[in-house]
């Protein structure tokens, strides 16, 4: 009995030491001490203490640990990490890492968490978004520009140009806005409110682009010449990126150039060249946004150099360029027709096109760092186009499906009341908040000068796969009202565009399956990096301490993960009370969680784990999951914990953590080694799967709070567009909300006044008429009962049109039967 005491002592003290995560010396010094009690004093046999001084020497002699253990990994390890191409090398190198390293330490500190500033706009930018960007959401219809222009009215044209809506990312001295990236997102979504073709059009040229490749690698001249006019809108830019062989894998680009020696005229200015330096261009792209209306063309290729002009390597790499279009040999102009967003995209090509080395972007320096600069500049407009517009599908889906729940009516009741929808609603608001909230917390790093590859990958998949889970259900719910297009429609031709977030900027499958946990277990993991430089370096000290130290932290994260599960991390600090506390301690239980099984996914598959895309995925899923969640806790601490706001966070934190818990199941379940599944799965969840969806009441008072004007509403749908107008099919939704509630109590007089045989007419309108006459309601209630039926009309009738689908009729609205 005493020898399983002191065994049993050792264990727990050995437990606590590594929740702790105390010092290996620490450790080792309280495992030997507790192995003597156990010897002198209470008898036990001494070939243990013998073992564990033995153990004890060899793990903190570093020498002694180099020969016997570390090393012999090392060269394991050299052997069986895979071969990283120079593109997944700049790729990993690109960008910061920031909050994502706090979830992957499997103890994220809250502190930090909440000490993060405040996303605020400055009165300049206030003023914008208030002032010109209101006016251009007023001179925008989204039915003329995709159904009848396809582009934008040489109107709005032109106050995106004379207003600086394509300079917000530039700098002032050279004549831009140099908006805030909060700021420049804010915009981008109250504009993909009204229209997605106009945000598209705003959203990239501030975003990957000339304009945020020349402020941070230009030449002097470079800067000087393009900034103040892409500022002024004196030139379109565009980007071309992607070609017919190689979308997602970029690096695989067949375009190229060589360099040679050539002559060319500049456009600018008339003047011919002879005999420059330069590079011969070939290339097809396609996608380019803006490619069509493009002034100015930046191109990604593949640089060579065989005869040595400008250095020593055959192969110089990626680099990038602008290029006048019309330069000579410049083919621009085609469209592409991506459904029914039209904003400007299609090719463009060339064939042996020259071009002078000082239209490299950073001149002749920076040939072959091209990748590099893409790749850091994507982290920060991954951040904010596409989260952005969908950030605004989800305020647009909240803000109109919630009213036109309570004001569409079935068997006398708002559809909103049946549970079936208001299961949607709870889904559309919720998600939203999570939207909202994951982007925030991204734009507070960029606006401290972070460039965060990983969250930047996290924000492009998730918001965009909850926007078309949103607009789904915003879809369902208008049911025939959101399926036939028209004038009046306002979510049909939003849900037809999904397919276009889905797919550019990386499209979402890889994104999941590949980058998030592939960029994530290396830049936030705090030793496998080091542990890969160390490999690539043939530095054993380096990988030494780095392995010593990844080999304590998956211990203390697998302790961490058992303890917390088995008391459900009720016993862990918070740094809130009240409702959200327990959110907190499930989210540090999660994140032990993750980074035990992070670590025992990359050490029981090694480098096929970036072949086990699906198992890469779920990872992915965790770590982006315990973000969102982190991220809706951040965004309710910074609007002050408003009370009206429980039923958001909760169920945005709730179903985050859910969905993290489903990720883990689905990665045990599909581990190939059964046995290590078997282990892992009791240290994750000792007391099984406890984590729980939201519960049907969170859905609920989030549907109520979407069915009317409130300040969650109001904070929820805050930056979207809201016209001001009865005669818009947007405008008219608060006009009709706020009449039908007003005349919820009358109507329901009238409905039981038919019932008890008082009124007798056929018709709804003959009954109205039927009750003033028999003094059921006053003049007053008369009027106001026509009015909100008159509103309620607007809002439910839909666009008829003539035989050949042209021509809406504009009287269908006041065509009224019955």
């Amino acid at each position: 009995m005493t020898l399983v005491i002191c065994i049993a002592s050792v264990v727990l003290l050995l437990g606590a030491l590594a929740y702790l995560r105390a010092p290996l010396w620490l450790s080792s010094s309280m495992i030997l001490a507790g192995a003597a009690y156990g010897v002198l004093i209470q008898g036990a046999s001494p070939i243990y203490l013998y073992v564990l001084v033995t153990l004890a020497i060899i793990l903190n002699v570093k020498p002694l640990r180099q020969i016997i253990l570390t090393g012999p990994l090392f060269g394991i390890f050299r052997k069986i990490t895979p071969p990283m191409s120079q593109t997944e090398q700049e790729a990993i190198d690109a960008g910061t890492v920031w909050w994502d390293r706090e979830l992957f330490s499997g103890k994220p500190n809250f502190a930090e968490l909440h000490n993060y500033p405040e996303p605020k706009l400055n009165a300049e930018e206030e003023a914008f978004l208030n002032g010109p960007t209101e006016t251009l959401c007023q001179m925008l219809n989204d039915w003329d520009i995709t159904q009848n222009r396809k582009d934008l009215s040489p109107e709005v044209w032109d106050y995106i140009k004379q207003n600086g809506f394509l300079g917000m990312i530039i700098k002032k001295e050279y004549g831009g806005k140099q908006f805030s990236n909060y700021a420049h997102a804010r915009v981008v979504t109250k504009i993909a409110t009204r229209s997605g073709s106009a945000a598209v059009t705003v959203m990239v040229p501030n975003s990957l682009g000339p304009g945020e490749l020349l402020q941070h690698y230009g030449t002097t001249e470079q800067k000087n010449y393009y900034l103040p006019r892409l500022a002024k809108g004196e030139e379109i830019p565009c980007f071309a990126l992607t070609s017919p062989e190689a979308g997602s894998d970029a690096g695989g680009i067949p375009d190229y150039g060589v360099v040679t020696r050539g002559s060319y005229t500049d456009k600018r200015t008339g003047q011919r060249h002879e005999n420059v330096l330069g590079i011969r261009l070939s290339w097809e792209k396609r996608y380019i946004t803006l490619g069509p209306v493009a002034t100015i063309l930046g191109m990604a290729f593949k640089l060579y150099d065989p005869d040595h002009l400008i250095g020593t390597k055959d192969d110089v790499g990626i680099t990038c360029a602008l290029i006048p279009t019309d330069h000579d040999g410049v083919h621009i102009g085609r469209r592409h027709y991506p459904g029914t967003s039209t904003f400007q995209n299609g090719p463009n090509w060339g064939k042996d096109v020259f071009i002078p080395m000082d239209w490299v972007i950073g001149g002749q320096d920076y040939v072959g760092q091209g990748w590099k600069m893409l790749v850091e500049c994507l982290s920060v407009g991954r951040c904010i186009s596409l989260p952005a517009m969908s950030v605004a599908s989800g305020k647009l889906a909240s803000y109109t499906t919630g009213a036109y729940a309570r004001i569409r009516s079935q068997f006398g009741l708002s559809i909103g009341r049946f549970e079936g929808v208001d299961e949607a609603l709870g889904r559309i608001g919720g998600y939203t908040y999570q939207m909202d909230a994951a982007q925030r917390l991204a734009l507070t790093a960029l606006d401290m000068g972070e460039k965060p590859s990983v969250l930047s990958g996290i924000l492009k998949y998730h918001n965009t796969e909850r926007m078309r889970k949103t607009i789904n259900d915003a879809m369902d719910v208008h049911a025939g009202k959101a399926v036939c297009i028209g004038p009046r429609n306002y979510l049909a031709l939003g849900y037809q565009a999904i397919p276009v977030a889905i797919t550019v900027e990386g499209a979402n499958i890889l994104t999941r399956s590949m980058i998030i946990f592939g960029q994530g277990a290396i830049r936030c993991h705090p030793f496998v990096l080091k542990e890969l430089r160390a490999a690539m370096n043939k530095d054993l000290a380096a990988f030494d301490a780095a392995v010593i130290g990844h080999i304590g932290f998956a211990i203390s994260n697998a302790v961490r993960a058992l303890w917390l599960g088995l008391t459900g991390a009720r016993l862990v600090s918070s740094p809130k009370d009240g409702p959200t506390a327990q959110n907190y301690r499930d989210i540090v239980r999660f994140s032990s969680a993750f980074a035990f099984l992070a670590d025992l996914g990359m050490g029981t598959l090694g480098g096929s784990l970036k072949f086990k895309e699906k198992l890469s995925a779920r990872l992915g899923d965790m770590l982006s999951n315990l973000y969102i969640a982190t991220a809706a806790l951040k965004k309710f601490h910074d609007d002050g914990e408003p009370k009206e706001d429980r039923p958001l966070v909760r169920w945005a934190v709730e179903t985050a953590l859910y969905d993290c818990q489903e990720a883990m199941n689905g990665f045990l379940a599909n581990h190939p080694n059964r046995f290590i599944a078997w282990c892992a799965r009791r240290i994750a969840f000792p007391c099984g799967m406890s984590m729980k969806a939201p519960a049907d009441r969170v859905g609920t008072r989030i549907a109520r709070t979407l069915m009317e004007p409130s300040v969650a509403r109001d904070r929820l749908v805050k930056y979207m567009y809201r016209p001001n107008d009865e005669h818009d099919s947007v405008g008219v939704l608060e006009f009709a909300l706020k009449a039908v509630i007003e005349t919820e109590g009358l109507e329901s007089k009238l409905r039981r006044a038919q019932r008890e045989g008082q009124l007798k007419q056929l018709t709804a309108c003959a009954r109205l008429q039927e009750a003033l006459a028999l003094g059921l309601i006053n003049d007053d209630e008369f009027a106001a009962v026509t009015r909100a039926r008159r509103l309620k009309r607007e809002v439910i009738m839909v666009d008829d049109f003539d035989a050949n689908l042209a021509n809406p009729d504009p009287d269908a609205i006041r065509r009224s039967i019955v």
